[in-house]
C-alpha cells in the first residue's frame, strides 16, 4: 500500500506503508545508529517525532520484549529505505512491521532516505506528516505547514509516570545480560546490594537508565516529572537523578524551579540528556535548538580535563548555552562535531552532568563508568 511523507518545505516522499494504518504529524529527524532500532522506537525522548533511519536496512533481527526502553512506543512515525523481509535472532520474538502494527505507529519504507537525511542536514529538522491512508499530496503538505513544531512544548508530562514507584526491588530486572538465555536469578553476584537511596526523576527515564543505576548499587526511587523538590525530600535521599526525556527544555518551569529548590539542599545531582539541559537551566544557564540534533550511536566527545575522547548515543535537538552559565560553572565535555556543550560540572559542589546517553542503549559504552562516578561522589557525601 501506498505511503506519504511530507515536509514543511512542500517536499514530498512517496514510498510503500509499514506498520499501522494511521496518520500523524512530528518533527523529521534521522538517527545513524546502525541497530538499535527497538530501543529508539521505545524511547521517549522521541515523543512527537518521526525518526529516520539512515541504515539502509532495518528489522533485520526483529523485535524482543526485553530491548524495550519503555511500555510502548513513543515515535510519531518510522522512515525506513528497506524494511529486512526476514527477522533472523534467537531472541526475535515479532517482525518488525507487526510490532509497529500492533503499537499504531506508522511506518513508510522505499524512500530515499540518504536524501532526506542530507535536506534535513542542510535545512535542519523541518516539521512533516507521514500517513499510511488514504491522503492527497495537497491535504499532507497542508498538515506538515501547519504543525506547530516542539518549541515551547512541554511532551513531558504525556510521558512520564503518574505515580512514584521503586525501581527493582528484588533484584531481577536489572542485571547485566547474560547468554545463552539472559536469565540470572536474583541475588546473582553480578548485581551488587542497592545499599545508597536516590531519587531518580522521570521526565520520560529509559529503562536501561535505571538498570545501570542499580547495577551500581542504588536504591532507586523514581518520581513523576510534576514532582516538587519537598515531596522529593520526604524520601531522605542520599542523591538525585534528573532524566532524559522529550521536548523543548525550556518549556519546563516547574522541573527547573525543583532543581534549583534541591541545589539549596546540596545533595549530589546528576543529569543526563534533558535533566543535563533542565540542571543547565537551575543553575542560571539558558538552552537553545540544534539546527538538526544529535541521533546516533557514534558522536565523538571531549573530556576537556582529561584530553580523553568518547564514542557516544545521543539523541537530543536541544542544548544548553556555555555563555550564559555562571561562573561557578565548568563546561567539561564538548562535541568534536560542532563543540556544542556534552557536560558540565560545578567547581565546588557535587553536581555534575552530560548531553549524552552513558547508558547507550543502543550504542557503545565508552561512557558507562559515570554511573560509578555518580556513586563515588554520592558515597563520599
Amino acid at each position: 500500500m501506498r505511503a506519504i511523507l511530507a515536509l514543511e518545505d512542500g517536499s514530498v516522499f512517496e514510498g510503500q506503508a509499514v506498520g499501522a494504518r494511521a496518520s500523524a504529524c512530528g518533527e523529521v529527524c534521522f538517527n545513524t545508529s546502525m541497530t538499535g532500532y527497538q530501543e529508539i522506537l521505545t524511547d521517549p525522548s522521541y515523543k512527537s517525532q518521526i525518526v529516520t533511519m539512515t541504515y539502509p536496512q532495518i528489522g533485520n533481527y526483529g523485535v524482543n520484549p526485553e530491548d524495550v526502553e519503555s511500555g510502548r512506543p513513543h515515535v510519531a512515525g518510522f522512515v525506513m529505505r528497506e524494511l529486512s523481509p526476514v527477522a533472523s535472532s534467537w531472541r526475535y520474538r515479532l517482525p518488525l512491521n507487526e510490532y509497529l502494527e500492533l503499537n499504531g505507529v506508522p511506518g513508510i519504507e522505499g524512500i530515499d532516505t540518504r536524501l532526506l537525511t542530507k535536506r534535513l542536514r542542510v535545512r535542519g529538522a523541518l516539521n512533516g506528516f507521514i500517513s499510511t491512508e488514504n491522503v492527497s499530496l495537497e491535504e499532507a503538505k497542508e498538515k506538515a505547514a501547519n504543525w506547530p513544531g516542539l518549541e515551547g512544548v512541554d511532551y513531558v508530562k504525556e510521558v512520564t509516570h503518574k505515580e512514584a514507584f521503586a525501581w527493582d526491588e528484588h533484584g531481577i530486572d536489572s542485571h547485566a545480560f547474560a547468554l545463552p538465555n539472559g536469565n540470572v536469578k536474583a541475588g546473582s553476584p553480578d548485581l551488587p546490594a542497592s545499599d545508597v537511596p536516590i531519587v531518580a526523576y522521570d521526565f520520560g527515564i529509559k529503562y536501561n537508565i535505571l538498570r545501570c543505576l542499580r547495577q551500581n548499587g542504588f536504591d532507586v526511587t523514581v518520581v513523576p516529572a510534576t514532582t516538587t523538590a519537598k515531596e522529593v525530600m520526604k524520601n531522605s535521599p542520599a542523591g538525585i537523578f534528573l532524566s532524559n526525556g522529550p521536548g523543548d527544555p525550556a518549556a519546563l518551569g516547574y522541573a527547573v524551579q525543583a532543581v534549583g529548590e534541591l541545589l539549596k539542599a546540596d545533595l549530589p545531582i546528576f543529569g543526563i540528556c534533558l535533566g543535563h539541559q533542565i540542571l543547565g537551566q537551575a543553575l542560571g544557564g539558558r538552552t537553545f535548538k540544534l539546527k538538526f540534533g544529535h541521533r546516533g550511536a557514534n558522536h565523538p566527545v571531549k573530556n576537556l580535563e582529561s584530553g580523553a575522547i568518547e564514542i557516544t548515543s545521543q539523541n537530543h535537538g536541544f542544548a544548553v548555552e556555555p555563555n550564559s552559565l555562571p561562573k561557578d560553572i565548568l563546561v567539561d565535555r564538548v562535541n568534536l562535531n560542532d563543540n556544542t556543550v556534552e557536560g558540565l560540572r560545578h567547581r565546588s559542589r557535587p553536581i555534575f552532568s552530560v548531553q549524552y546517553h552513558p547508558e547507550a542503549s543502543p550504542g557503545p559504552h565508552d561512557a558507562s563508568n559515570l554511573f560509578a562516578r555518580f556513586r563515588d561522589v554520592v558515597a563520599k557525601r
